[in-house]
């Protein structure tokens, strides 16, 4: 089952929309040396940075497209990334098919208007090791942004934070703007 249509433009028009650097520092995301896993990685805008942000870990993309998971993996052969891998896997109905306890982070970027957000995440709350990290960014609930999903599925920042808590997640009090057109906050499975 594909998440709810964002609207999502042409590769090249997508891209511009972000600067994934600026947002891996804007969360002050490390690099857990461990592994990454990308829901809905879609064109590598998020999993290709994360290949050499986070180059000590190993980096799991997830999506349901399999013609993109194609170009995704030629073009992290043809950058020579030999940490991260694409999975064509519909983790809405199937579940990621990862173990409990075994990832370091979780990238839900630009995910959580799906249509049933709090199972999501609660499945990545069930992947990550206690102490994980689920690195949460959504477009503003502004309809002035230049894209993003229709604002009848559009989360609101405090929808996002109630959601992550609901799931079982440690959240901040506010989400905190990471980009141009995006806020965005870590959320932590309690442990260590």
């Amino acid at each position: 089952m594909k998440v709810r249509d964002s609207g999502m433009p042409k590769e090249d028009m997508w891209n511009t929309f972000f600067d994934p650097k600026m947002i891996f520092d804007s969360l002050e995301l490390e690099d857990p040396q461990g592994i990454v896993v990308d829901f809905g990685s879609g064109y590598g805008t998020f999993l290709l940075p994360a290949a050499v942000h986070f180059g000590k870990s190993k980096i799991i993309g997830l999506d349901i497209e399999s013609e993109l998971n194609s170009a995704v993996t030629k073009q992290l052969s043809e950058l020579g990334y030999h940490n991260a891998m694409v999975i064509t896997r519909d983790f809405i109905v199937d579940g990621t098919g990862l173990d409990s306890n075994s990832v370091n982070t979780v990238l839900l970027f630009n995910i959580l208007h799906a249509e049933n957000p709090v199972s999501l995440l609660r499945e990545a709350h069930r992947i990550l090791i206690p102490g994980g990290i689920a690195a949460i960014i959504h477009w503003n609930y502004d309809s002035a942004t230049p894209r993003g999903p229709s604002m009848d599925i559009r989360p609101k920042p405090e929808s996002t934070l109630s959601w992550a808590s609901s799931a079982g997640f440690q959240v901040p009090n506010s989400v905190k703007s990471v980009a141009q057109y995006h806020y965005g906050f870590l959320a932590t499975k309690e442990g260590e």
